[in-house]
């Protein structure tokens, strides 16, 4: 009689111990589905797992993606793994004149250049290469800081088998801008 009694005060921790482990484990899920972008009201464990490896793949490459266009601005250029093609500072006077820089982002393309504001090149010339290069611009960002003019433009390819050739859309813009 004594084990049976031992056992049942084990079998009761157990299962303490394993409502305790669910409830943190449904404390957890929580806090996750709060902290990611919210699609659907309500969404099974696996779904938000999914999300957050998707969300956090996204996050990382928008950091790298921030990382490329800060340097533009400040005027520097990596070469990341020959992915990102760019053409140094052309010094005129002592200041630059234009940078443009094309990388390929997984399935997207960026196109960042750096220009001072009596260019030869409209924004719509840059788009119409990346047009003729079978890219679909998504997004457009244009600012302008003292004398010079930024632009990014995102675009992706518009058949998605066939893809944008990076070294095509980088020398054809070189060709428009220099």
């Amino acid at each position: 009689m004594p084990r049976r009694g031992s056992c049942s005060s084990t079998g009761v921790d157990r299962n303490a111990i394993e409502r305790d482990r669910r409830l943190n484990t449904k404390e957890l899920f929580s806090r996750l589905a709060f902290l990611l972008p919210s699609l659907a009201a309500k969404r099974s464990a696996t779904e938000m797992l999914d999300q957050a490896i998707t969300h956090v793949r996204q996050l990382g490459e928008r950091v790298e993606m921030l990382k490329q266009k800060k340097q533009l601005l400040q005027g520097t250029s990596s070469n990341n793994q020959d992915r990102t093609r760019g053409i140094g500072d052309h010094m005129m006077d002592g200041s630059c004149s234009t940078v443009l820089t094309v990388r390929d982002v997984g399935s997207m393309l960026e196109v960042c250049v750096k220009s001072v504001s009596n260019n030869t090149f409209t924004l719509n010339q840059v788009i119409q290469v990346l047009v003729e290069e079978a890219a679909q611009v998504v997004a457009v960002s244009y600012s302008s800081v003292g004398g010079m003019i930024f632009y990014t433009i995102i675009a992706q390819a518009v058949s998605p088998r066939i893809g944008i050739e990076t070294s095509t859309v980088h020398e054809r813009l070189k060709e428009l801008i220099f």
